[in-house]
């Protein structure tokens, strides 16, 4: 990313890129989830849990006057906003770990003089399985508080209700469905990301009076390419996981049952939402962080040339 800048450099500009995609994708996941889960939104469904409050009135006014269609929408954008702590905290540093992790590897593979293509797909493929491992429980205690006809109120209960009936390893349930979604995702998006990196016609012309302009609408087609990749691949693998977390049966039983009861179509259920919930918030968090390397690599440059100057008069002066 960064059009070259190195990733161990910036830190914070992937952190701060990641917390901003994962706040506004909260909830397109919500809804996402929803549909890929199974789960229903109806003109009877409550939201805010059967309270009293203003908000829930008019959501839940809402919820019966729209569309069938539109009303899993409505839900996700409605409070209560269940698991969204845990859901933008989980989102922020493992996209952060992955596209840092993975950028700031290929830099150090590379100088071992590992070829390009295995420098692009290594550290993707470890970080991306990592992560996906360590943020496991609270995938899957987000996931289950999405369920609208769920009592419980937010992330910590969940994990206790899914360890109290299904035992520790219940949190790490669906794992095996999740690393094989997760880390296609991933090491889709950024073989993308560097392939367009490479392929578009590169910005060089700092003088030029859409400099910057130029530089950012380049990142957004390499960064809406990427995330539109990754999406696609992994729709299918989002509706296994669901429904593993649903109903905690094995990998190869939900496939069964799925094919079984839906046909192979399965792999299409939520693909309109999940196109949205997962290329956003990737293209969002490679634009983002482009664009913060951007400005603060600008800024820089900026002061560099303003101390450079101040140092010049100085001398004059002396002279």
């Amino acid at each position: 990313m960064g059009g070259g800048s190195a990733a161990k450099d910036h830190p914070w500009e992937y952190l701060t890129a990641s917390a901003a995609a994962a706040c506004i994708n909260y909830p397109l996941w919500r809804a996402s989830a929803m549909a890929q889960s199974g789960f229903t939104v109806t003109g009877a469904t409550s939201i805010g849990g059967g309270g009293s409050g203003t908000i829930s009135f008019i959501g839940n006014s809402l919820l019966r006057r729209v569309p069938s269609f539109i009303t899993p929408y409505v839900y996700a954008f409605a409070p209560p906003y269940k698991g969204m702590v845990g859901v933008i905290t989980g989102m922020t540093w493992a996209r952060a770990a992955i596209f840092w992790g993975s950028d700031f590897g290929r830099d150090q593979i590379r100088k071992m003089g590992v070829d390009d293509i295995r420098a692009t797909v290594i550290p993707p493929l470890v970080i991306s399985t990592i992560v996906q491992c360590i943020n496991q429980p609270i995938v899957r205690a987000s996931i289950t508080l999405q369920n609208p006809e769920s009592t419980l109120s937010n992330t910590m209960a969940s994990i206790r209700h899914i360890h109290k009936n299904h035992g520790l390893g219940g949190l790490w349930h669906g794992t095996s469905a999740g690393i094989l979604k997760t880390v296609p995702k991933y090491c889709t998006a950024i073989l993308v990301k560097d392939f367009m990196e490479q392929r578009l016609p590169q910005i060089e012309d700092p003088s030029s009076p859409t400099y910057d302009r130029d530089r950012l609408v380049r990142s957004a087609a390499k960064s809406a390419t990427a995330g539109v990749a990754g999406a696609a691949l992994t729709n299918p693998l989002d509706v296994i996981r669901n429904e593993m977390f649903k109903t905690n049966e094995s990998l190869l039983a939900t496939i069964r049952r799925l094919v079984h009861e839906t046909g192979y179509g399965f792999a299409m259920r939520g693909m309109a939402k999940n196109m949205v919930a997962v290329a956003i918030p990737v293209g969002c968090t490679i634009f983002f962080t482009d664009a913060l390397i951007q400005f603060t690599t600008t800024r820089k440059n900026d002061d560099k040339t303003m101390k450079y100057d101040d140092d010049v008069d100085s001398q004059h002066r002396r002279r």
